[in-house]
């Protein structure tokens, strides 16, 4: 047992220093492509008119005549000390200080779709696999197979057509939020957003969960349970979800990744203030400190949760465990 305990140790290490290594050489990467941008920051602040001795001095002001090696070093000291620098579109505030906001709202965008999206399509995967080659099985995969064909825009759209202009309108075309409230306290802008992420993620997980489910429910031990009288109920749920979720959290990670970037298109279709449309604005004002800190972010979540998936699947799968030693 120490043996195993040791092994998976072992792997989380390996795979949180691997995840900070990855980390690291994005932030090479991130940097890198800013800085090769063909724009100056000082005169997109200040505008065509600027003066050479006025650009000069915003140069100095914000670093951008030190050399490279150094502006990255202090770029990348300032990662690990909470210091992101300041916006150059918004005058000089600090980049945690703009991006606080949209942040938060962004994060309940993503917390909320994950929530529903992750338990409806395992649920829909095992009730697919149980009812096999089967008319609602039919339909399910012809479905699933639609919307993951559709892109998250397109959906959107759709949304909005049916829910907030033609058909029903019963739910607001935009998403905004006032930057003084919170999103839970305008949970109605946030139904449509939340939708279009569901729809654009929960089919590649169902339709994963579902194969997993076949192999397994056709595999000896499930049979063996069946053999000894056991109800049906509590093989599926007790035995047969269990070993086949583990293929399925890979493919839940790579969809959190997805929601984290992905967002930015769904965001900018609904007007929701969050980091997509932040990441549009930065990207179009030449502010380089917003698109450095919102691309290593999103960076870094897809680390997190690939990390994160690689040890959940060591811990809910006994053969991997085992294979550790």
């Amino acid at each position: 047992m120490s043996r195993i305990y040791r092994g998976i140790s072992g792997f989380i290490l390996r795979r949180l220093l691997l995840g900070l290594l990855t980390l690291f050489l994005v932030s090479l990467v991130v940097f890198a492509a800013t800085q090769a941008l063909p724009s100056d920051p000082a005169r997109a602040i200040l505008g065509r008119t600027a003066t050479p001795d006025s650009l000069r001095a915003l140069r100095k002001q914000l670093n951008l005549n030190r050399p490279v090696v150094s502006q990255y070093t202090h770029w990348l000291g300032g990662i690990f000390t909470g210091d992101l620098g300041n916006s150059l579109a918004a005058r000089g505030e600090p980049v945690t200080k703009v991006l606080g906001k949209r942040l938060e709202n962004s994060a309940v965008l993503v917390l909320l779709a994950a929530v529903i999206s992750i338990p409806l399509s395992i649920l829909l995967g095992v009730i697919s696999a149980r009812r096999r080659d089967g008319p609602l099985d039919h339909t399910m995969s012809l479905v699933l197979l639609a919307l993951a064909a559709l892109p998250e825009f397109v959906v959107g759209i759709a949304l909005v057509l049916l829910f907030a202009t033609r058909v029903f309108h019963v739910l607001p075309a935009v998403s905004l939020i006032p930057p003084d409230s919170s999103p839970w306290q305008n949970l109605k802008e946030l139904v449509l957003p939340t939708v279009t992420l569901v729809l654009a993620v929960s089919p590649y997980v169902a339709r994963i969960m579902r194969a997993s489910m076949v192999e397994v429910l056709e595999s000896d031990f499930v049979e063996m349970a069946r053999l000894k009288g056991m109800p049906e109920r509590y093989v599926l749920w007790r035995h047969a979800v269990p070993n086949a979720i583990a293929p399925a959290i890979q493919v839940i990670a790579l969809n959190l990744a997805y929601l984290a970037g992905g967002i930015v298109v769904v965001e900018f279709v609904f007007a929701y203030p969050g980091i997509g449309s932040a990441l549009v604005d930065g990207v179009a004002n030449r502010d380089l400190p917003i698109v450095q800190a919102l691309a290593v972010l999103i960076a870094a979540v897809y680390v997190g949760c690939n990390v994160l998936a690689d040890i959940a699947t060591i811990l809910v799968s006994p053969r991997l465990r085992t294979s550790l030693q």
